[in-house]
């Protein structure tokens, strides 16, 4: 979900979550939208308000791990094309440590070139500055002296505590449907996290998730996990995400006020069961 200052707080959102069994809440990114990007949007029409008033992800999520116990919180996805790696790592392994190693690092480059162009980011090298910053990140959470010097991030051997509580670090899930996110996963990430998937797509996006395990394997690595991000909340489907090869799904609830965002949670609960 959205967390805006005028939905659902994070706190009941994740209790009730916990409580109906889910395993886990993600929050989006981002940090402002330039007017001059009110419209349209890759989804097509307007720009939804609600990514006009979203909570900074971080601290909505420190709320949701503070009220819970068991559910997992995480970024979905964490625009780190637009951040500081630094202050990312910190924030991150704070929010990981304090919730007993419950954090999942959604990352992803964005779309909102204007959103970009007042960080600094130049949309037409993201991907590359999304590898090195993520990686940094992973430098800094790991290493009792870390350095990292790369096209965009540099920084000389350095101290930084907390470490995640998790080992070696929280997974990083990589968003996207681009043509090379295989790719990307395999070189920095723990996770793929696609999104746009139905029923009539379910069959071809499994070549996709064939082609990633298979890139693993040239690089060495294990089998890579892989989650629908707004998962289609159909039985058919979720069974055709399945013999697709994902395993786990993320569902949206609307950004909206308790009365309508339980009984949203209620019906998917009942579909999980």
């Amino acid at each position: 979900m959205f967390p805006t200052h005028d939905a659902i707080d994070p706190a009941t959102l994740a209790r009730e979550a916990e409580d109906r069994g889910f395993e886990s809440l993600l929050f989006p990114e981002h940090s402002h939208i330039p007017v001059s990007r009110r419209s349209p949007y890759p989804g097509g029409g307007d720009l939804p308000r609600m990514y006009l008033h979203t909570y900074d992800p971080f601290v909505a999520l420190s709320y949701a791990a503070s009220a819970t116990t068991t559910l997992r919180i995480g970024t979905g996805v964490c625009l780190v094309t637009q951040r500081d790696p630094v202050h990312t790592a910190k924030e991150a392994a704070s929010l990981d440590f304090l919730s007993g190693g419950r954090f999942l690092f959604g990352v992803g480059a964005g779309w909102n070139r204007e959103e970009m162009a007042d960080h600094g980011t130049d949309a037409r090298t993201r991907m590359r500055r999304m590898a090195e910053n993520v990686k940094a990140v992973k430098e800094l959470w790991t290493k009792d002296e870390a350095e990292f010097h790369g096209e965009f991030v540099d920084f000389e051997k350095s101290w930084a505590w907390p470490k995640p509580a998790q080992k070696p670090h929280p997974p990083v899930i990589v968003g996207g449907n681009g043509p090379t996110v295989e790719e990307r996963v395999v070189d920095f990430g723990d996770e793929w996290m696609p999104q746009g998937v139905t029923l009539d797509t379910a069959a071809e996006f499994g070549e996709r998730v064939t082609r990633l395990q298979r890139l693993a394997a040239e690089a060495g690595r294990g089998t890579i996990p892989v989650s629908m991000y707004y998962a289609v909340p159909d039985e058919k489907t979720v069974d055709a995400y399945a013999e697709a090869g994902v395993g786990r799904v993320f569902f949206g609830v609307d950004s909206a006020g308790r009365d309508s965002v339980l009984p949203q949670l209620d019906e998917l609960a009942r579909q999980i069961r």
